[in-house]
């Protein structure tokens, strides 16, 4: 019989199970959180594939719809492939957990996390997370942790750690913190343009918040922790490792790399690694060594070379100093018929961003399903093409890490745009990764501002972004007894380095952040001097962007659709919208103007359209059908809709459910013989109301003495008047 084993955490209502379910996993862990419950397992292979040298961890979480009560969408009615929340929720488990693994260690590794109860008050993200570490530390599988993550708020200028969703609607800041006992590991998340000392004393919250968790895992390992097994480690024969150290001395792996663009410098590390293979031929003879020993001790001479001279002089491959950023470039207006686009470069990294904008109904619906957002109306989209790094691959949808680079280019330009009764269009940022060399995420936010600037989108402040880098040396004991923090990071330098640290902010302050590490921490005093070098480099970014564009546009692009926002009384919505949506669809096809309703029952209605004469003909047929007048009146004219024809004259509906008769004799002015040989059903016509019987309110309409009036007005050099709305189509109950 299994022993369940329970350990809870202390003011943050989360509590860690196991023992119970799922025991033939490496370790199973339920995470629960309120009544919002994940199950986590962490499994690794026994045996590796042949040749392998690159460790396959994989993070998979799934939402299921059965946790919050609910049928899933679509034909097959069952979970298909992972959402974008998925995707993202797997990819912040593993970029903590990744850098923790032995070196050498490249058994596969996978760790699921399903939800499996959701009370739609607590979100879930947090818990996998937490039960990713827990279900690690009581495996069998060797993993230097636990870990602990903790949501962190700022509301009320105080802050809260694992805030409700509800909470998150009145948060300035999301902080997504994970740490362990002493250092920092992985952050993420987006702010109100918080000041720098502010965000730096939300880490230092983060982390204290954390403490609990860290001891409520190891308290959970002594109870029902596994004994760690022993896995091969992989790495070059010392045999190889002496042949091509000898061959390829340190010194000729710099010279290969400083100085050099980087096409050049990869060519030159390939022409090395083709000399060292040469020499294992000769030396040790075919079959007596892999491409394993050659590409284990290539990645560690190249990764010493990059690290050498900025440890010692500060001085980078490109002949950068530590805070130098490379050449800054940018440009608006770049393709023609788009609403807005830039074009933004930095070295060799390069992005062109392109704005649409759109109606309100084109925002993005999202599951909802634990009680967040229903809908976004901005979404930034991130495209990385083979072509982008020289190389020649798969051209098809974005993967998780296009996905993720997207979420981070997006939150970090939502705290900019204008509210939605300021500028009430739905937002859509393409980044079309060009050439990349290093932060193409930032690029990507530099880009898709000066795009919003481009398409003129009254954005509350400009957004620029840059990543910072460290290099470090470790003593005996694995402690780091020197480093250099590097802005705007190289590949190579995000490669062979230590971190990559994403911040993105206006002039004010931080608006969306991203760490992440290849060391087992990082301390506080190195996260206070990244992010204040962030900060330099970031307002030296802004002061090249604004030179290009230095506000946003007044006017919109020709192409982009205009808006008029008209006010009628709630309780006329219905009417508007009609039996089924069939009014205001009929308005839309008949006016060609895109029309949306608010959904906060204000009585706001947006129209959309291109086109002068469609917007006022909208405007028009909605004012008539909602606002006060509701009369057909005598002398004015209309432009109406044929609803029926007799052998006496025409039906014309010239306000929504508001009809007159047109007399043959008043269709034309000569003799008709057959009403249908001048109009028929469904046909639009300009009539004249020329009365209207008092008794019976029957309308009379002519088409003729329309048409004579609107001629008069011409001929005597006039404007015509305006003829009121099209009418609407009878509905059919």
């Amino acid at each position: 019989m299994n022993q369940k084993h329970n350990v809870s955490v202390a003011g943050l209502n989360l509590k860690f199970s196991t023992g119970s379910i799922a025991n033939l996993a490496g370790g199973a862990v339920f995470v629960t959180v309120g009544e919002t419950n994940v199950m986590v397992t962490a499994c690794a292979a026994q045996t590796m594939r042949p040749g392998q040298d690159f460790f396959p961890l994989t993070c998979d979480y799934r939402d299921k719809y059965a946790a919050a009560g609910r049928f899933p969408g679509g034909y097959f009615k069952r979970e298909g492939r992972p959402s974008e929340r998925e995707i993202l929720i797997s990819r912040l488990c593993d970029r903590p957990c990744r850098p923790l693994f032995p070196e050498g260690f490249l058994n596969e590794v996978q760790i699921i996390g399903q939800l499996m109860s959701a009370d739609l008050i607590n979100d879930s993200d947090i818990a996998m997370v937490n039960g990713a570490s827990a279900a690690l530390a009581i495996s069998d599988i060797p993993w230097n942790g636990p870990i602990g993550c903790v949501r962190v708020a700022l509301i009320d200028d105080q802050f809260v750690a694992n805030p409700t969703i509800e909470q998150m609607f009145s948060s300035s800041l999301d902080l997504i913190y994970v740490g362990n006992e002493k250092d920092m590991l992985m952050i993420e998340g987006s702010a109100d343009q918080i000041p720098e000392d502010k965000f730096i004393a939300a880490l230092e919250f983060g982390h204290q918040s954390i403490q609990p968790i860290i001891a409520a895992i190891k308290e959970l390992q002594k109870l029902a922790g596994k004994p760690k097994a022993t896995f091969k480690l992989v790495g070059a024969t010392p045999e190889a490792r002496a042949i091509i150290e000898r061959v390829v001395p340190a010194e000729r792996v710099s010279a290969a790399i400083f100085g050099y663009e980087k096409n050049v410098r990869s060519n030159n590390v390939k022409l090395l690694k083709e000399e060292a293979k040469a020499a294992l031929v000769k030396e040790l003879g075919e079959g007596k060594f892999t491409d394993v020993d050659l590409n284990v001790v290539f990645e560690d001479l190249q990764y010493k070379a990059y690290r050498a001279t900025v440890l010692a002089k500060g001085v980078r491959s490109d002949h950068r100093d530590a805070k130098s950023l490379r050449p800054l470039s940018s440009q608006v207006g770049v393709l023609p018929r788009v609403h807005g686009s830039a074009m933004f470069q930095r070295g060799d990294t390069q992005n062109i961003a392109l704005v649409t904008l759109g109606p309100t109904k084109e925002a993005q619906d999202m599951d909802g399903l634990t009680g967040g957002a229903t809908s976004k109306s901005f979404i930034l989209h991130y495209n990385f093409p083979p072509f982008s790094v020289g190389e020649a691959g798969r051209f098809i949808g974005p993967g998780r890490r296009e996905i993720g680079h997207g979420a981070l280019a997006e939150r970090s330009l939502v705290p900019i745009l204008p509210p939605e009764d300021v500028f009430p269009y739905s937002i859509r940022v393409v980044s079309e990764i060009m050439a990349s060399n290093g932060s193409t995420s930032m690029a990507s936010i530099c880009g898709g501002c000066l795009a919003l600037m481009d398409a003129g989108v009254p954005i509350i402040a400009p957004v620029a972004g840059i990543s910072c880098g460290l290099m470090t040396e470790m003593d005996a004991s694995g402690a780091i007894k020197k480093w250099v923090t590097i802005t705007d990071i190289l590949g190579e330098e995000d490669h062979f380095g230590d971190m990559d640290f994403k911040i993105a902010g206006t002039t004010k302050g931080i608006t969306g952040f991203q760490l992440d590490l290849k060391i087992n921490g990082l301390p506080f005093e190195i996260v206070k001097a990244a992010v204040h070098q962030c900060r330099e480099a970031r307002v030296e970014i802004l002061k090249s962007m604004l030179a290009s564009l230095p506000a946003p546009r007044k006017d919109l692009s020709q192409y982009a659709p205009r808006i008029q926002t008209i006010q009628i009384d709630p309780e006329k919505i219905g009417l508007l919208i009609g039996p089924g949506g069939k009014t205001i669809r009929r308005i839309t096809e008949t006016t060609g103007a895109q029309i949306d309703i608010a959904d906060d029952d204000s009585g706001k209605v947006f129209i959309y359209s291109n086109n002068a004469d469609a917007m006022n003909r909208a405007v028009q047929e909605i004012d008539a059908l909602c606002g006060g007048g509701s009369q057909i009146e005598i002398g004015k004219i209309y432009t109406g809709r044929v609803t029926g024809t007799k052998e006496f004259g025409a039906f014309v509906e010239c306000m929504p459910g508001k009809e007159g008769l047109v007399h043959i004799s008043e269709l034309a002015d000569f003799r008709v013989r057959r009403t249908e040989d001048v109009v028929k059903v469904g046909d639009s016509i300009t009539v004249k109301c020329v009365g209207i019987d008092e008794r019976s309110g029957k309308v009379r309409l002519s088409r003729k003495a329309a048409m004579a009036e609107l001629e008069a007005q011409k001929q005597a050099g006039g404007t015509p008047a305006e003829p009121a709305a099209e009418a609407a189509a009878p509905v059919q109950s």
